[in-house]
């Protein structure tokens, strides 16, 4: 495979620059709990919050909207209203959204095995298939080359998009939980 003159540096600034807005979204889920399908399917409708905008935005190869209804059906609850996307851009920052899409990915194999028997685990357990991350790192490569500094900063304006909304999305069931 041909290595681009961008391979490893986008991946590297987007980590760099949405360390801090990833570390904020985990913090802000990890108040969920998992225990009760009340509080599971708060943290299902905070994802669909963030999820359909995003999707609809980066345009996935492996959309996971539909594991999401699926899983709120079960849990009798229903889609929540979808957040509006703050900015937007071009090819870069929809990679770039993308990028924070696809990484959730792989918190979800995580999370998944927090999740009781009996409750849906569809969207959480819908993760990369083997290679898969790794050939979606090469994509976002091949995407950037030849975009230079340009390019990386609306892809990293895309990433910090995508983590505002799942943000957002947690915020909102998390005041609903409360109140």
């Amino acid at each position: 495979m041909k290595r681009t003159s961008n391979a490893g540096r986008v991946r590297q600034a987007l980590r760099d620059a949405t360390m801090a807005n990833h570390q904020r979204v985990d913090d802000l889920f990890s108040g969920f709990s998992f225990d009760s399908p009340a509080g599971y399917g708060a943290f299902l409708k905070a994802h669909a919050r963030a999820v359909m905008p995003l999707e609809q935005l980066a345009m996935p190869d492996a959309p996971r909207l539909p594991h999401l209804m699926e899983d709120l059906t079960a849990l009798g609850e229903r889609m929540p209203d979808p957040l509006p996307v703050e900015g937007q851009g071009g090819e870069a920052f929809r990679w770039g959204a993308l990028y924070a899409l696809e990484g959730s990915r792989l918190g979800g194999a995580m999370l998944e095995r927090r999740v009781p028997p009996g409750l849906p685990r569809a969207y959480l357990s819908s993760v990369h298939g083997k290679g898969g991350w790794i050939a979606f790192q090469d994509a976002l490569d091949r995407a950037a080359d030849g975009g230079g500094d340009a390019w990386i900063d609306d892809a990293i304006r895309g990433a910090e998009a995508a983590f505002a909304l799942f943000a957002a999305g947690a915020a909102a069931e998390q005041v609903g939980t409360r109140g």
